[in-house]
């Protein structure tokens, strides 16, 4: 077997920097990342991990309430004609869940509740999302939502149609 009679050139890998560009640095504040625009509360609470709903979607819900001027509640869903309804019909002054008038709503469409007994951290945060995909389905088959006062809304056929099954 011959030896090599010429050197092969050394290449030198490019650093990071010049391979992917500079690494942006890691905001100090939740609020950098969604805009001055977002309430510091729910920019917070986006940039928690290890939740149910993928960031890219909690950005994009405050992105637009944020952007039309909404505020805290808006930011916080998808905002369509159920999530405006349910704030009007389930939120305090403050924009706070009362979890008495969701129930009190669930039980006006038929919604059975009894299961979703865990009161463990963010308990509020889970019967909320998870009643308001039992009563999706449920106004979306009936196209209309009751209210716990006794009155009757009409859901837009537009939203019938896409969350009917």
């Amino acid at each position: 077997m011959a030896r090599k009679t010429h050197d092969t050139p050394v290449l030198e890998a490019p650093t990071l920097d010049e391979a992917f560009g500079p690494v942006a640095p890691k905001p100090e504040h939740p609020e950098d990342v969604f805009g001055p625009l977002v309430h510091p509360d729910v920019a917070a609470d986006n940039a928690k991990r290890n939740s149910v709903v993928g960031t890219k979607y909690k950005r994009r819900y405050a992105a637009r309430a944020a952007a039309q001027g909404l505020g805290k509640a808006a930011q916080r869903s998808s905002w369509d004609w159920l999530a405006q309804t349910m704030a009007g019909e389930v939120l305090d002054e403050k924009d706070r869940l009362d979890v008495r008038k969701l129930l009190a709503l669930f039980d006006a469409n038929g919604v059975d509740h009894s299961k979703w007994t865990n009161r463990s951290k963010g308990w509020e945060g889970r019967l909320r999302m998870t009643g308001r995909l039992a009563l999706q389905r449920v106004v979306a088959e009936a196209g209309t939502l009751q209210t716990a006062d006794g009155e009757t809304l009409e859901a837009p056929a537009e939203w019938v149609a896409k969350f009917a099954r």
